[in-house]
């Protein structure tokens, strides 16, 4: 609870455009030690889907570090570093390849073609699937780069497998045969008018492109990102939807965010997070003198619901905080009571409603009690949210 609380902060923050960023956050331990489930004892094969654009790059680099390890950076330390054009990030329990190295054909390539790089037939599955597969097995492969700069396909670099191995790009979900091949998948889902916000403020303010530009290139590209890499939202384990806040009224700019961490029932080896009560339908506002805010303050909501043909558990939060270890502090605290509560069955309705009061200035307002375990709760209970 405490952990997916601070993730759902850290994806916020570190998704909106900004030249600052926040502290780390000492979460390592306990995150490394849950997600090595290696289940073999093996590699932990991980896969996440986004547009381009979303800010792939930095959540990666928070994700990496919060599985742990040092000397995080790019595979051979970079083209500016004596190494050699790469997208591959590495730590030495971490390795993130990019997909995007998969591609079939070059820029060139995909002019003579006329598909662009959304298209699957403009990916080399096979190629992804074979090595992916000897990467889960602990074994060596010799990669291809797709060189960003001047859209070539270079040289192949060496992989050597690391205990996690997180692949991302536009397509890690696309193929029935890689997507059997993860131990968990996860897309970030950037909504229309957040990804808009966003554009603008890097290539508008940024670069000095004109908004009819913008738009255009937004609208060139929405087909294919809606055919060929969207629907994998239906395949993810957890999608992380991104949207503009309810708390202020026309906000365009993207810079406050609401965050939704949705998370399917029945997936082994992952304890879905939940506020206060699994199963509930839960809106809660911490209390001002507990949590730093400004302006529009901080919201979070839990709850049971539907997504695209799945039964999913949703926790949200919406608005900003001023100071991360004030976060820190208080998801600390819903997670001792979470372990009270269940220590305690008997007194644990004293529990909530006496640290609720300490906590919160409008209580969590219970809708509907579901069952304790998840799992096995009726899935007729968790429709119509």
């Amino acid at each position: 609870m405490a952990k997916i609380i601070l993730a759902l902060a850290l994806a916020a923050q570190a998704l909106v455009p900004t030249r600052t960023a926040l502290k780390s956050v000492n979460v390592r331990a306990n995150a490394r030690s849950e997600m090595t489930m290696g289940t073999d004892g093996g590699v932990v094969l991980i896969g996440v889907a986004a547009d381009s654009g979303c800010g792939k790059s930095t959540f990666m680099r928070r994700l990496t570090g919060i599985f742990g390890g040092t000397n995080v950076g790019p595979l051979g330390g970079g083209f500016d570093n004596g190494g050699w054009e790469t997208n591959t990030l590495v730590s030495d329990t971490t390795t993130v390849i990019c997909l995007d190295d998969y591609h079939l054909n070059d820029r060139g390539g995909r002019k003579v073609t006329g598909r662009t790089a959304l298209d699957l037939a403009e990916n080399n599955f096979d190629l992804m699937y074979e090595q992916l597969k000897e990467l889960k097995a602990g074994n060596a492969i010799k990669k291809p780069i797709y060189n960003h700069v001047n859209g070539t396909l270079d040289t192949p670099e060496e992989i050597t497998p690391t205990q996690i191995v997180i692949v991302e790009g536009l397509h890690p979900m696309a193929d029935p045969r890689v997507r059997e091949l993860l131990d968990f998948s996860l897309y970030l889902d950037i909504t229309d008018d957040v990804k808009f916000a966003w554009k603008i403020q890097r290539d508008m303010v940024e670069r000095g492109h004109s908004l009819e530009s913008i738009q255009q290139s937004i609208e060139a590209r929405k087909p294919d990102f809606d055919a060929f890499v969207a629907p994998q939202r239906g395949d993810a384990d957890v999608v992380i939807q991104v949207l503009p806040t309810d708390l202020i009224p026309d906000e365009k700019e993207g810079k406050v965010l609401k965050v939704k961490f949705i998370q399917k029932e029945g997936k082994d080896n992952f304890d879905p997070a939940y506020l206060f009560d699994e199963g509930s339908t839960i809106e809660w506002t911490p209390c001002g003198k507990k949590l730093t805010c400004s302006y529009p303050g901080i919201k979070f909501a839990y709850g049971p619901d539907e997504f695209l043909g799945n039964d999913v558990t949703v926790l949200e939060m919406d608005g900003k905080f001023d100071n991360l270890q004030e976060l820190v502090r208080l998801a600390a605290s819903l997670f001792v009571l979470r372990r009270l509560t269940r220590c305690f069955p008997r007194k644990s309705s004293f529990l909530k409603k006496s640290h609720l009061s300490e906590l919160s200035t409008s209580q969590a307002r219970p809708r509907s009690v579901g069952r304790v375990a998840s799992f096995s709760a009726d899935s007729s209970s968790r429709k119509g949210r």
